[in-house]
């Protein structure tokens, strides 16, 4: 955990055996450099235009047609796995982009109507088969040895849809967040 920010660390306060506590406040992890859009327009379905952008010439270049899809909004209730996140963002757009690029945390509230639209992210299930997923998962187990709690123990392809959210923190809403819901927490 000391590449995770001491200030972001706050499985002790949100992780019991059962997994993470949720409040009324979400989180998401992204880059640096999408700070100010997000600042200026809220958090957009699925957010990173400039990577949808590369995605799209990449498979026009081999000749294949490209249909963006549409991604809900990814949360978690951990500002330590939107950090995890926000990292993983950042390596990725490294590949593709020059410049500094650093991980940051947004804290959002949303009102309770739209609060009430937050569902369990089972669709994780199928990143959690490749090797992106397995980092995640390793990640995840080593906050539950760090809080000692005990072990993270879910069986992926039988979990219920609440394991995915209160085992790994793993959320989304289908809608855009207006900026008015959103914070940031780091930079």
């Amino acid at each position: 955990m000391s590449d995770i920010p001491s200030y972001l660390q706050d499985g002790k306060e949100l992780l019991t055996k059962d997994g993470f506590a949720t409040g009324d406040t979400w989180y998401h992890g992204t880059s640096s450099s999408l700070a100010d859009s997000i600042k200026s327009h809220g958090l957009k379905r699925s957010g990173d235009r400039a990577m949808k952008q590369v995605a799209k010439s990449t498979m026009a270049t081999i000749g294949n047609n490209y249909t963006e899809p549409t991604e809900p909004t990814f949360l978690t209730q951990s500002k330590e796995l939107a950090f995890y996140w926000a990292q993983q963002t950042v390596r990725e757009r490294s590949v593709r982009f020059e410049g500094e690029e650093s991980a940051v945390v947004f804290a959002v509230k949303l009102a309770k109507e739209q609060n009430d639209k937050v569902l369990p992210d089972v669709g994780a299930a199928s990143l959690l088969m490749v090797a992106q997923g397995e980092a995640y998962m390793a990640h995840t187990a080593k906050i539950y040895q760090d809080c000692s709690v005990g072990v993270l123990d879910i069986d992926l392809m039988k979990a219920g849809r609440l394991e995915y959210l209160n085992k790994l923190g793993m959320a989304y809403i289908n809608e855009d967040i207006d900026a008015a819901f959103v914070s940031l927490v780091c930079e």
